[in-house]
C-alpha cells in the first residue's frame, strides 16, 4: 500500500514526463485500480508487457524524483506548515488564555491564513 501512494505521489508530480503509453498503464494499474491481466486485455497485449511497462514508468518516476526531489521538498513544505499551523495554535490559546492582545491574535490569524492558503495549493 505503501508503494501505491508513493508511485502515486510520484505520478502526480512527474506523469506528464512518461510515455503516454507508460502514462495510461500507470492510470489504469495504481489510479484505476485495474489487474495486469485486465489492463493486458484492454490494450491487446501480454500481461508481462503491461507488467514490463509498468514497471518502467515506476524506474523512471523514481529516478526522476532521485535528481530533482520535487516530492521530498513538498512533503518537507507540509510538514513545516503543518508545525507552523501548530505554532500558531498554541500561541493562540496561551494568548487567549493569558493576554488577550488584539494585535497578537491578529497576527496569528494572518500566519495561519497565509500557511492554510500554501498547502492548499
Amino acid at each position: 500500500m505503501a508503494k501505491n501512494m508513493e508511485v502515486a505521489l510520484l505520478y502526480d508530480f512527474y506523469g506528464d514526463l512518461l510515455t503516454d503509453k507508460q502514462r495510461d498503464m500507470i492510470e489504469q494499474y495504481y489510479c484505476q485500480d485495474l489487474s495486469l491481466s485486465e489492463i493486458a486485455e484492454n490494450a491487446g497485449i501480454s500481461r508481462q508487457g503491461v507488467r514490463d511497462s509498468v514497471k518502467r514508468a515506476e524506474v523512471q518516476l523514481t529516478e526522476l524524483e532521485e535528481h530533482l526531489g520535487v516530492a521530498a521538498r513538498y512533503r518537507r513544505q507540509a510538514a513545516a506548515l503543518t508545525a507552523i499551523l501548530s505554532c500558531a495554535d498554541t500561541l493562540r490559546t496561551y494568548n487567549n488564555e493569558h493576554a488577550s492582545d488584539p494585535t497578537i491574535a491578529e497576527e496569528i490569524d494572518r500566519i495561519t491564513a497565509l500557511a492554510s492558503s500554501l498547502i492548499e495549493r
